[in-house]
């Protein structure tokens, strides 16, 4: 797909932000089509130069973006940011409460000087008692009981991927679409919106399904560990090759397929056995038993048995697995993007298609300042050319 077919073409984003949250909604919203220009300090931001775990999350989230680096010591590049930011439609940012009012570029301020503006911040807390701490996904994953489900309480665990930041960066991109929509909707040009997206209440809202019980039933949910299970089989089982393959038999028709096909009559001609709850109370002697039959099936042979019999089921991958993944591999799966070195590399294609088609294929991953001289020139036209910002953008 072309950016011009792409439901964002013409909405213009301005990005200040760093680390993984605030960027992951700027690439979002890059990859629905919108021009996304990404302010950086002289030194850049400081996410380019991260190792180890953290190698991928420049080019990861900075794909499709421009780069331009202002100086705010200059007046010139303060007098650019704000030309950039009356001809923007969004704003978007992850400082800490009180950093860029000091630059006169708070949401206030901004709110005044540009009504037409959508201010996005993305920041550790919503408003209330904790809204000037930082945070972490770590952090807010201890704090809102995600880890200790994950884990247990003694030991908890975080999720292991950047799994909130990259939500918040969800949850932004849908407000900001929301504010769209409301200011394209016929209400007005000038209709803004100042939107804050808190990462903690994003984990909040990840658990909330563990809060919900405890507050119906008054148990306390069990951390994934320990927990109470739903069905007779959901585990994790070795084949014979050694490979180990999860297994979920969720409804009385996998029930009775799977009792079928892998010779366990026993439990499907059992009367203790007839509902899913004696099942459930019966997994004792259920589990030692299946395992037992898994271990004599090649894990190629068992894979295929089970999606035949529509069997929910699962290798136990690494991230680097899913490289050799034919369902990943298939066309428009994998996206192939360039980095800033121009090396290129491949990246899961946006989880959504468009039309029939994927999104994100051939995205670039900015040179520092590589934009820097064609969005000077693109804001002093515009002012030469007295056209100022066009009345609604998005129709």
């Amino acid at each position: 797909m072309t950016g011009t077919e792409l439901p964002l073409a013409g909405v213009r984003v301005v990005e200040m932000t760093h680390m993984v949250m605030g960027p992951a909604c700027g690439m979002i919203l890059a990859q629905l089509g919108a021009e996304v220009i990404k302010v950086e300090p002289p030194a850049g931001d400081k996410t380019r130069s991260l190792g180890g775990m953290g190698t991928s999350f420049f080019p990861l989230f900075n794909r499709g973006k421009r780069s331009v680096v202002l100086d705010f010591e200059k007046a010139e590049d303060r007098t650019t940011m704000h030309r950039l930011l009356q001809s923007a439609d969004v704003f978007l940012e992850n400082f800490r409460d009180g950093q860029l009012e000091k630059q006169g570029l708070g949401a206030d301020e901004l709110r005044k000087k540009y009504p037409h503006l959508i201010v996005a911040g993305h920041k550790g807390f919503l408003s209330g008692p904790y809204e000037h701490r930082p945070a972490l996904d770590e952090v807010v994953q201890m704090m809102s009981g995600l880890a200790a489900m994950t884990g247990t309480r003694d030991r908890p665990q975080r999720v292991g991927s950047s799994a909130n930041d990259i939500m918040g960066g969800m949850f932004g991109a849908i407000a900001i679409l929301a504010a769209l929509y409301q200011r394209g909707g016929g209400k007005g040009a000038d209709l803004g919106t100042d939107i804050r997206v808190g990462l903690f209440e994003n984990c909040l809202f990840l658990v909330a399904q563990h809060m919900v019980e405890y507050e119906m039933t008054g148990n306390k949910p069990r951390s994934m560990p320990e927990r109470e299970h739903a069905w007779p089989i959901y585990d994790i089982f070795e084949t014979a090759s050694g490979e180990r393959i999860f297994i979920g038999v969720v409804t009385e028709g996998h029930w009775q397929s799977f009792c079928r096909e892998f010779g366990l009559r026993e439990f499907a001609e059992d009367p203790a056995l007839r509902t899913t709850t004696d099942r459930i109370l019966a997994r004792g002697r259920i589990i030692p038993r299946v395992a037992e039959v898994i271990k004599g099936w090649n894990a190629t042979e068992l894979s295929a048995t089970l999606d035949r019999l529509n069997i929910c089921f699962s290798p136990i991958n690494r991230p680097e697995d899913l490289f050799a993944d034919p369902h990943v591999l298939r066309p428009g799966g994998l996206v192939n993007n360039t980095n800033a070195d121009g090396e290129a590399f491949r990246v899961p294609a946006l989880p959504i298609e468009w039309n029939g088609a994927n999104i994100g294929e051939g995205l670039n991953v900015p040179v520092l300042g590589a934009d820097t001289a064609a969005v000077r020139a693109e804001l002093e036209a515009q002012a030469l050319s007295s056209t100022g910002k066009p009345a609604v953008r998005l129709a």
